[in-house]
């Protein structure tokens, strides 16, 4: 299986909670305690966006 690359934004709020967007999928967002965990989690959300596009 081929691999992507999309791009994401990491920032994080006040409480630090680190937010995660994929600014390629509209609403794409995610986040974690950790930035490993917001990084898991905004790939899941990816693989959810690339799924919706796939639909037919």
């Amino acid at each position: 299986m081929k691999r992507k690359h999309f791009p994401i934004i990491i920032e994080q709020d006040a409480d630090g909670v680190f937010i995660v967007t994929c600014p390629v999928f509209k609403g794409c967002h995610s986040y974690g305690s950790t930035i490993d965990e917001a990084i898991t989690n905004i790939t899941e959300a990816i693989g959810s966006c690339i799924e919706d596009t796939i639909r037919p």
